[in-house]
């Protein structure tokens, strides 16, 4: 019955996600995540606590620490940390009532509003007081607020970045997302968090999907499902927050906002409508959603494959200390508001 799981997650992702996976260069890496994700989920059933996604950074981590090179499963393996997770995220919504969705995305829009502003802020002032750049300060503040390295790849062409001040934010967005996926269960558990309260928390203070999505479930399946709508709600403010950049720079140009667009989260809404109005048998669709959470492990291993601390701070410990910044303001605010709403 395992082994079926790996197998059907195979097939699901192929045809959901893009044409690239066909790409029989992919191929190897795609398969070796899985075949390490099935690991992390099987290590999961005795270490409940830490859980699958989890887990699954640590393989990719020891992994790519031991042996850098990664050979022919390098593209794949590349590919994976995005669109696998994309894949599970829309077959998560195939159990989602979209009144639910709705509601949560009401009720978590001013927080989520309030941490951008917080961030964005807190990038621009304490930015300046390190004597960083403002290319590089805008793109780790949007980063931080939105949605990582996807926030910072669309705002790049809009301010005019080069490639290292696109290297340097990225590289410090996702060095805090790693951080914050073991951080946050583990404080969460410390406060006494519930779980709709951890999930608000992680989705509207956590930065990159992938991180929020590790965090949520490693606390708990409802909170890993409040979490995942929050930061789905989170990540669709990049259309306005780069919208605005452009309107305030209007002289650097270049940015495509329809293809900056995270279409993954309108799959997601409309998954969640099929499942609202009955379309699709139960049964099927908590097969589905069981399929989506072995992805999600897959995905983290793809993460942990790219975490080279080494290559993290060579970029200094400016951005470092600005990253750290953001995110523990966003944290803060985050926890503060969910405490007081």
């Amino acid at each position: 019955m395992e082994i079926i799981f790996v197998l059907v997650a195979l097939l699901i992702t192929l045809p959901i996600t893009t044409l690239a996976f066909y790409k029989k260069e992919n191929l190897p890496g795609i398969i070796l995540c899985l075949a390490l994700a099935f690991l992390a989920w099987q290590l999961a059933r005795f270490l409940p606590i830490v859980g699958g996604p989890i887990l699954g950074i640590l393989v990719g981590l020891i992994i790519t620490n031991i042996r850098k090179d990664h050979g022919m499963f390098s593209k794949g393996i590349k590919i994976s940390s995005k669109r696998i997770l994309q894949t599970a995220i829309v077959l998560f919504g195939f159990q989602m009532n979209l009144t639910t969705v709705i509601d949560m995305s009401r009720n978590s829009i001013l927080i989520i509003l309030t941490v951008i502003a917080a961030a964005l802020l807190t990038a621009y002032f304490l930015g300046r007081a390190l004597g960083i750049t403002k290319n590089e300060k805008t793109l780790i503040g949007i980063g931080t607020a939105i949605c990582g390295g996807s926030a910072i790849a669309a705002a790049a062409p809009v301010i005019g970045a080069d490639d290292k001040d696109v290297v340097r934010a990225i590289s410090t967005i996702f060095l805090f997302n790693v951080v914050a996926a073991f951080i946050f269960p583990i404080l969460g558990r410390v406060i006494g968090m519930s779980d709709t309260m951890f999930g608000m928390w992680a989705g509207a203070a956590i930065n990159d999907t992938s991180s929020v999505v590790a965090a949520g479930f490693a606390y708990s399946d409802s909170a890993g499902d409040t979490a995942t709508i929050v930061k789905l709600t989170r990540t669709i403010m990049i259309i306005p927050a780069v919208l605005i950049i452009a309107l305030v720079q209007p002289k650097k140009t270049g940015a495509n906002v329809l293809q900056s667009f995270p279409w993954f989260v309108l799959a997601f809404f409309i998954a969640s409508i099929i499942n609202t109005v009955n379309l699709i048998p139960s049964n099927i669709t908590d097969f589905w959603a069981t399929v989506g959470r072995f992805l999600i492990v897959a995905a983290m291993v793809s993460i942990g494959f790219g975490c080279n601390f080494k290559e993290l701070i060579k970029g200094g410990k400016r951005p470092i200390l600005l990253g750290f910044g953001c995110s523990l303001v966003v944290g803060s605010v985050a926890l503060l508001l969910i405490n007081i709403l």
